[in-house]
């Protein structure tokens, strides 16, 4: 065989162990990562076919790692007494880490970040010298301001029980208070799904006992949740993402609506800048001073809020329904300042109760 093809015959195996290999490495960290992967799901995370997977575990296992599959969750997971050899963090890498972590605000409303702030500081101390060394001479220069969240009022006793339900498949005995104007709060055995953190705060997701349909509770509204012997299941067919569809945000309606805004400048540049929404697409004046966002979504409501934030710089172009909404509420704002208008008057608001878990 001459040398040409001796050569790329070579460097060609060397190609595919070498993927063979990455593949493998990714495989074993996805399932120490997230224990509850089933194959289906680790075969498109590894962009390969069941088929590889099932093979590259055999070669795991053969090769001392022991890959077990969960009877529970369906899917595979590494023991804890079997641990990876620690991971050597890129420049960028560490650099992510570092400024994620120690720029989320400690005691918010996001549970872990006090513990991630001490991983942080453990990762600091097994830096390269020349990593640190970089990293050192950014700090205080590097800045991440996040949306204002509820820091006086988090829901992390809350938080914990509902985890451990959800793990534990169990349904959670609930003391909640939809709103401020119910005069006593709800008592209901709830079956949880997921959590869910959308707009600033934490959510439950899942079944109110003898209602039908999904809810979403807001997990600082809780008084009390307190674990049950109830099992819980999961429907196999709950998916988060389709339940939500094509909503704004949260609340998804009952009927589609292609949305058109024109945003005029100094708004118009800004806006654009942001994908607000999945299905979101722009289009521009040739004089660059509007530009028009288009979006499908499910339902008016809450779009119709983030439309009124932009006040003149927006104009709903269609459809005809959300023009007539934001109309009337506009007509409603305007009342309220009508200079013939009285100041609303009332009795100071109640004080919220405290929150507790069992």
């Amino acid at each position: 065989m001459p040398h040409d093809e001796k050569w790329a015959k070579l460097t060609s195996t060397m190609g595919k162990r070498y993927t063979r290999v990455h593949r493998l490495l990714r495989l074993m960290r996805m399932i120490q990562a997230s224990p509850s992967l089933k194959v289906g799901d680790l075969a498109r995370n590894l962009e390969t076919s069941t088929r590889s997977v099932f093979r590259d575990l055999d070669t795991l296992r053969a090769s001392g790692v022991p890959c077990e599959l969960d009877p529970v969750t369906g899917g595979y997971r590494v023991p804890r007494g079997f641990f990876m050899p620690p991971v050597e963090l890129t420049f960028d890498e560490a650099l992510a880490l570092l400024v994620l972590m120690e720029h989320l605000p400690r005691g918010s409303s996001i549970p872990f970040v006090d513990q991630a702030g001490r991983v942080v500081e453990k990762v600091r101390c097994q830096l390269p010298p020349a990593i640190h060394e970089q990293l050192v001479s950014l700090d205080g220069r590097l800045h991440v301001d996040l949306a204002r969240g509820m820091a006086d009022d988090s829901p992390g006793e809350i938080y914990n029980e509902v985890r451990l339900a959800i793990a534990n498949r169990r349904a959670l005995k609930c003391l909640y208070e939809p709103n401020r104007t119910k005069e006593q709060p709800e008592s209901f055995i709830f079956k949880p799904y997921a959590l869910w953190y959308c707009q600033r705060a934490w959510y439950v997701v899942g079944e109110r006992r003898h209602q039908n349909g999904v809810r979403f509770l807001k997990l600082n509204r809780f008084i009390l949740a307190e674990q049950t012997n109830i099992p819980c299941t999961v429907p196999d067919d709950f998916s988060l993402t389709q339940h939500l569809g094509n909503a704004w945000r949260m609340i998804r309606g009952d009927r589609r609506y292609e949305i058109a805004v024109r945003f005029r400048q100094p708004f118009a540049e800004t806006v654009s800048e942001t994908r607000w929404h999945p299905t979101q697409t722009e289009a521009w004046t040739d004089d660059q001073q509007s530009v028009t966002l288009r979006f499908t979504i499910d339902g008016l409501d809450e779009i119709v809020w983030w439309i009124l934030g932009y006040g003149p710089g927006a104009e709903v172009l269609e459809p005809p329904e959300l023009r007539e909404l934001i109309r009337n509420k506009i007509a409603e704002t305007s009342a309220i300042y009508e200079p013939s208008a009285k100041p609303p008057t009332g009795a100071a608001g109640k004080t919220r109760r405290t929150r507790t878990s069992r």
